[in-house]
């Protein structure tokens, strides 16, 4: 089944939710008056010393175990937005990451696409004007961030790792799924019950459908994943799969995984993300 992003935008997951000055939707299996009295403070619930914070940039994101009549405590992970200067600007217009992040996780499992199961969103508007908004999803148990794996797994585990990997990306491709931050630390796997890998996609909010995703598209779509460089080939290949490697695919592959990392090295020497930050835009 794909999805446009035009129905996408339309389609309505979960039931509503109010928790005054908040609004947005939850899960049915979620909507347990301890929970939401649970979650009505999501601010304060990421600044308690048990909280444990996962991520402190421009966005903050911590995991934290809450009630849930019927269950024991549910560990979940908030991601709380902080909204520039412009962003608050385009809200007004534009609906909240918040709310992208749900509809995004939400539409991935329905095309049978892993990612954490979302479980609420939150927002709070003042005149139309967005304030505050976050995104509460369950922690996947024993998972980790691709990024380490890579730089961890000898050499046959690591062609194991990025043979599952690559028809996990297919799987999305080919359903039209791009995701606009393809990277290391937005893929989060663990070992199955067979002895293989299974994956889980984040950062929802910067998944966008299409109606077909075309070759060099989908290439240049890889170039933020680390893979080590000798076994670049390797991975292309297995996602081509083609073998030998085509040279002008290669070399597409090559211009612009340079022309990232150089955008990357002159960002940090510019401190842009500092800047930005200061600048809240």
């Amino acid at each position: 089944m794909k999805l446009s992003q035009d129905k996408l935008a339309k389609k309505i997951y979960g039931q509503s939710l109010s928790l005054p000055p908040f609004h947005g939707r939850i899960q049915a299996s979620y909507d347990d008056p301890v929970f939401l009295s649970s979650i009505s403070n999501c601010h304060h619930l990421l600044q308690r010393p048990e909280t444990e914070l996962l991520l402190d940039r421009r966005n903050r994101v911590g995991a934290v175990r809450l009630p849930l009549q019927g269950r024991k405590n549910v560990e979940v992970v908030i991601k709380e937005f902080h909204p520039s200067s412009l962003g608050r600007l385009k809200s007004l217009f534009s609906p909240s990451k918040a709310f992208k992040s749900w509809q995004g996780a939400s539409t991935l499992l329905e095309l049978g696409i892993d990612t954490p199961f979302p479980v609420a969103y939150l927002e709070k508007r003042k005149k139309g004007f967005l304030e505050e908004s976050f995104f509460l999803a369950e922690r996947v148990s024993e998972a980790q961030e691709i990024r380490y794996l890579f730089r961890e797994l000898a050499e046959n585990e690591l062609q194991k790792l990025l043979e599952s990997l690559v028809r996990y990306l297919l799987s999305c491709h080919n359903q039209g799924i791009l995701h606009r931050d393809l990277s290391d630390g937005n893929i989060l796997a663990k070992e199955d019950e067979k002895g293989g890998f299974r994956f889980y996609l984040l950062d929802t909010n910067r998944i966008r459908l299409k109606q077909k995703i075309g070759l060099l598209k989908r290439i240049k779509n890889l170039i933020r994943l680390g893979v080590p460089e000798p076994f670049q080939p390797f991975f292309l290949s297995k996602y081509l799969q083609s073998s030998p490697l085509s040279r002008s695919v290669w070399f597409w592959y090559r211009l612009n995984k340079k022309s990232y990392s150089f955008y990357v090295e002159l960002k940090k020497k510019l401190h842009l993300r500092q800047l930005a930050r200061k600048l809240r835009i």
